[in-house]
């Protein structure tokens, strides 16, 4: 019964900031219709913000998301206005395409700035933890849960109540009526791909806790990001956090799974992904929409 409660406690901890690695991914996809390749390179660039402010400012790493959020912000708008805009029209492939040359780009200009050496953030609570029945909970990763909810909650009332959140939202539904009552949509779009960037900027901040640091490590969070925007419901705020919490629980249980195939030792680590894509599968199958999203007439 330990084990149980010390893998979902892991499972959430792990959810909440895959909720916000899958948000910013998840109103790019859902509201320009452009699957963003680049985004796990947008999650390196904010966790090595973290990092450079971390170790040449001794600036907290929780103090660095709302630094990579604006900064990740910026370049996101003007990567959009500059660049994306011009194939926002185009086939999927075009963008595809696009967003996977920038990734490769980003990610071989992270390479000659900061080489492609392992780095960590280790302020000196890293290693702090406490423990409750005996469950083991990191007060880092409970300050990040805490951190990537905030975030969360304050891009749903974003959306749901401000005057660009409404005008995201119309453009959602019907590009062709927001242009009608006035919405600006190139300019909605370059707003809505820079809270994208900027949102997984602040995942990368967070992630540096947790995660050693190098210019590839945003791939395997693209992945799960895109699981978790399929699993919870594409466009959705509540859907990232909904898809995030259960791919992290999900994967969290799966790493116990220890067996043998054709006298090969399988260790559940190594299967973590493979059983969560089995269990979107099986959602997919009884709920195409995903958890939180809503069917369409």
């Amino acid at each position: 019964m330990q084990l149980f409660f010390q893998d979902l406690v892991n499972g959430i901890l792990a959810g909440g900031i895959l909720a916000v690695v899958a948000l910013g991914f998840s109103l790019v996809w859902g509201i320009m219709n452009i699957i963003n390749l680049a985004h796990g390179a947008f999650i390196m660039l904010g966790a090595y913000i973290a990092w450079q402010l971390f170790t040449s400012l001794h600036v907290d790493p929780f103090l660095s998301v709302p630094v990579a959020f604006v900064i990740m912000f910026g370049f996101g708008y003007l990567l959009q206005r500059g660049l994306i805009n011009r194939v926002v029209r185009a086939p999927v492939l075009a963008t595809f395409l696009l967003t996977f040359g920038l990734s490769l780009l980003i990610q071989n200009l992270a390479l000659m700035v900061w080489t492609s050496d392992t780095r960590a953030v280790t302020p000196v609570y890293s290693g702090a933890n406490f423990d409750i029945h005996g469950v083991t909970i990191p007060w880092a990763k409970v300050a990040t849960l805490a951190a990537a909810l905030l975030i969360t909650l304050v891009m749903y009332l974003w959306l749901q109540r401000s005057k660009m959140g409404r005008a995201i939202r119309a453009t959602a539904m019907d590009v062709g009526a927001a242009q009608m009552v006035g919405v600006r949509v190139a300019h909605i779009y370059g707003v809505t791909f820079g809270i994208g960037a900027a949102l997984a900027g602040a995942a990368g901040a967070l992630l540096s806790l947790s995660y050693s640091l190098n210019p590839s490590m945003g791939e395997p969070f693209l992945i799960r990001g895109f699981v978790v925007c399929v699993l919870g419901g594409l466009g959705s705020v509540e859907g990232a956090l909904i898809g995030g919490l259960a791919y992290g629980i999900v994967a969290s249980f799966a790493s116990n799974i220890d067996f043998t195939l054709y006298g090969q030792h399988v260790s559940g680590t190594g299967l973590q992904d493979v059983v969560a894509l089995l269990v979107l599968l099986a959602v997919l199958i009884v709920r195409p929409t995903g958890l939180a999203g809503r069917a369409t007439a």
